[in-house]
């Protein structure tokens, strides 16, 4: 359904997306991940021909996105991160204008705007302006939006942003039900959101695909921690006789050695545990490492926060600021604060 194809996007000399690839089935839905200017919204952009990308090719069911826009747009459902809306506008107003926009054909337009009312939660606010709704009413009226030309594919930036918690759970429902008959591409910052209602994550990281897995093969995954004195050369020896397994991290602490053994099963550790004790060698501590979303993605970010820390110490470094403050308001600030002392801060 969704091929993307060294996708890279520059913003004058900052490169937001740098080759990206990735292919999506018809049915699933996939979570995009990523921290904060990781590339997500302009991958998304880039997905839906609202952006040409610097470099690469999306297709969608095997049509070009940029060479067919049109085409390509009536096929895919886009709820913006900040989706525009018309405030003097009354929702059922907007949606029927958007539906003519859109080319949904007059004698099906009455039936898609109950059934997009209906299933964002819209019908008692159906005839009130937007600019008096709720941000969880607007957040709902961009989902209603995207649903509204039948798309085989939507594309959800952010869904449930400023929702209440029953909210979410009827868009976590919605997701679902959409996903028989579409495929789901939604970005997200809320880990529990992915779990929940994705079949596949990719995460985004400094503009590359990080990681592309299946959930269920993120969970399968097994790694067991084992605190020990036997030196690496003896335990990768050992665990080469085991077969499928191997170290992935070794720690040295004072006298012991700390291994973290990707094992792909669970009998793996009893079987560890056996061989060192019968070589002759101590083990002090053996046990499973969860290591579920949260954890890995926390892992794959963490270079991105590092790299960012140390580009504002190599900037403070060389006399420059992030955030330049003029002159006369510093000292107003300075005096105000000497003034008052620590009352006043």
């Amino acid at each position: 359904m969704i091929k993307a194809e060294a996708l890279s996007r520059k913003y004058g000399d900052v490169v937001a997306v740098s080759d990206v690839s990735f292919e999506i089935g018809a049915g699933e839905i996939v979570g995009l991940l990523g921290h904060n200017g990781a590339g997500k919204t302009t991958i998304m952009k880039m997905l839906t021909g609202y952006l040409e990308p610097s470099a690469g090719a999306v297709t969608i069911e095997g049509v070009d996105v940029w060479s067919n826009r049109s085409f390509t747009q009536r096929r895919v459902g886009y709820l913006p991160e900040n989706c525009p809306l018309y405030p003097d506008m009354a929702v059922l107003d907007y949606l029927d204008y958007l539906a003519v926009l859109r080319g949904v054909p007059e004698s099906q337009r009455a039936e898609r705007l109950l059934y997009v009312i209906e299933k964002a939660a819209l019908t008692s606010v159906a005839k009130s302006e937007i600019g008096t709704l709720s941000r969880g009413y607007r957040q709902r009226l961009g989902v209603a939006q995207a649903l509204l030309n039948s798309p085989r594919i939507v594309i959800l930036d952010e869904p449930t942003n400023g929702l209440d918690p029953s909210q979410i759970l009827e868009m976590r429902e919605l997701i679902r039900e959409l996903a028989r008959t579409a495929t789901i591409v939604l970005s997200t910052h809320i880990l529990q959101e992915v779990q929940a209602v994705c079949s596949r994550v990719i995460i985004i990281n400094n503009g590359k695909v990080a990681l592309d897995q299946a959930l269920s093969d993120l969970q399968s995954m097994r790694r067991v921690r084992i605190v020990t004195d036997a030196q690496p050369a003896s335990v990768n020896e050992l665990l080469a006789a085991l077969g499928d397994l191997s170290v992935d991290e070794c720690r040295h602490r004072d006298k012991l050695y700390e291994y973290i053994v990707e094992a792909p099963a669970d009998e793996s550790a009893p079987s560890v545990n056996r061989l060192l004790v019968e070589n002759g060698w101590r083990v002090y501590a053996i046990h499973p490492v969860v290591r579920d979303l949260e954890t890995i993605f926390g892992e794959i970010t963490a270079g991105a926060r590092a790299q960012d820390v140390s580009v504002k110490s190599d900037r403070a470094a060389a006399g420059q600021e992030d955030l330049m403050v003029p002159q006369g308001i510093a000292q107003k600030v300075g005096s105000s604060v000497g003034e008052g002392g620590a009352a006043n801060e």
